[in-house]
C-alpha cells in the first residue's frame, strides 16, 4: 500500500466516523468534549429564544414610537396577555 492509498483510507475512515457521529446525534463542544444532543430541547430552547426575539421587537417598538402615552399602555397589555398562554 503506497502513501496515496493511506492518506485516501485515514480521510474515508474518518469521514465514515463523522456521518456515524451526526447519525447519532453525538457532537462536540469547543473544547472537544463529546455530548449527546436532545433534539426536544434544543427545539423547546429555539422556541423560547423566537419568543424572547418577537417581545424584544415589541419593546423596541414601544421605546421608539411616537404615541408613547397610547400605544404604551396597548403593549403592555399584550405583552401580559401572551405571558398568561
Amino acid at each position: 500500500m503506497g502513501p496515496f492509498e493511506m492518506v485516501v483510507g485515514i480521510v474515508l475512515i474518518v469521514t465514515i466516523g463523522s456521518i456515524i457521529r451526526a447519525k447519532h446525534g453525538i457532537r462536540r463542544d469547543r473544547h472537544g468534549n463529546d455530548y449527546v444532543a436532545n433534539d426536544a430541547e434544543t427545539k423547546a430552547l429555539q422556541a423560547e429564544i423566537r419568543a424572547l426575539k418577537e417581545r424584544i421587537q415589541v419593546l423596541e417598538r414601544i421605546a421608539t414610537d411616537n404615541n408613547r402615552a397610547v400605544a404604551l399602555d396597548e403593549e403592555i397589555e399584550k405583552l401580559r396577555d401572551s405571558s398568561k398562554i
